[in-house]
């Protein structure tokens, strides 16, 4: 059995506006296991049963904090698991033969991925045994082969859903990117999928701006006028459809955009095979954009100062944004 990890730090703020704790929920793609192998193992050490959803698809069910999900990230295949082959036998055996082509093809692209519930802060720490587990049985990620572009992604609850927060965060989150882009060093396959594509420069000097504090539908308006897409780094239209369907749907109708009150962070690799790596720098780098986000003299400072930098043209090329932010903005990593 792996050792057990060291515990996660806690953002600024852990508790929601009512009151409640705040929870994570993280979503990992990785290959190397088989279905039933991966839910068996994550079932085992959550204390969870095994409910075959589909034929790739499993729901495991016990966990307080709600379900886990283990399932193949094919929306094609997922789609032809849930439906019942056809009785005529001649029929059946072309179904199953065309579902068995695709399946060979998509098991060299994609990935199995292990969705979490929302877990409280103070539960989030499974997921580095986890990590430990699956990688001892043999999961592999991102850098095993040219073709996995494989992410971990995770969904912190927001503390608040009111236009300033929400805006601090964007703010803290723009300002930070370089600095959190170059840390993480993207496998290449992602950086080409456009998944995790950066913002736009129009509107990272929009939100920057120091004197930007628009009302919520001024925010999502914004927002999806720049971004009306889910491939970006922090992902907001899940929080955004939550706060305010109809102006979301107005504007993008992606199915996969699926309602919750939470930031969703897109930007890591998953790395589950390389020996000590677990979720805690990626996790490490999102608490200084909530730190950031929750200290407003410094986040004003620092949009300021990314204000000046985006200002200079070429100037940028002598340059380097993420260290002057490590000199003079980010006190915790000097």
């Amino acid at each position: 059995m792996p050792s057990k990890p060291t515990a996660l730090n806690l953002p600024p703020l852990t508790k929601t506006a009512e009151g409640a704790q705040r929870r994570v929920g993280v979503e990992l793609e990785m290959n190397g296991l088989e279905l039933g192998q991966l839910s068996a193992l994550v079932a085992e050490h959550c204390g969870c049963t095994i409910e075959q959803t589909s034929r790739y698809e499993r729901t495991l069910k016990g966990d307080p904090a709600g379900d886990w999900i283990v399932e193949l990230d094919s929306a094609l295949l997922k789609k032809m698991g849930r439906t019942e082959r056809p009785e005529d036998p001649t029929s059946a055996e072309l179904v199953s033969s065309a579902e068995d082509a695709i399946m060979w093809v998509a098991e060299s692209l994609v990935p199995y991925e292990l969705v979490s519930p929302p877990l409280p802060l103070d539960r989030l720490n499974i997921i580095n045994e986890l990590i430990a587990l699956l990688r001892d049985a043999g999961a592999k990620g991102t850098a095993d082969r040219l073709t996995n572009a494989f992410g971990m992604q995770f969904n912190p609850e927001v503390p608040a859903t009111d236009a300033r927060t929400l805006t601090a965060y964007l703010k803290a989150f723009l300002c930070l990117y370089d600095w959190i882009n170059q840390r993480a060093s993207i496998n290449f396959a992602r950086r080409v999928t456009t998944y995790v594509d950066p913002f736009p420069g129009a509107y990272v000097r929009k939100v920057t701006a120091t004197d930007y504090w628009p009302d919520l539908p001024t925010l999502i308006d914004d927002y999806l006028l720049h971004n009306p897409t889910r491939n970006r780094a922090l992902d907001m239209l899940p929080l955004f459809r939550h706060l305010d369907e109809p102006r979301v749907l107005a504007r993008t109708q992606d199915e996969l955009i699926k309602p919750r009150p939470t930031f969703h962070y897109r930007l890591p690799d998953c790395l589950i095979d390389q020996p000590g790596w677990d979720l805690t720098p990626a996790w490490n780098d999102w608490l200084e954009v909530e730190k950031l986000a929750n200290d407003h003299e410094r986040l004003q400072g620092c949009c300021g100062a990314y204000q000046t930098y985006l200002g200079q043209g070429i100037g940028r090329l002598l340059d380097s944004w993420p260290e002057h932010l490590t000199r003079n903005w980010l006190p915790d990593v000097r």
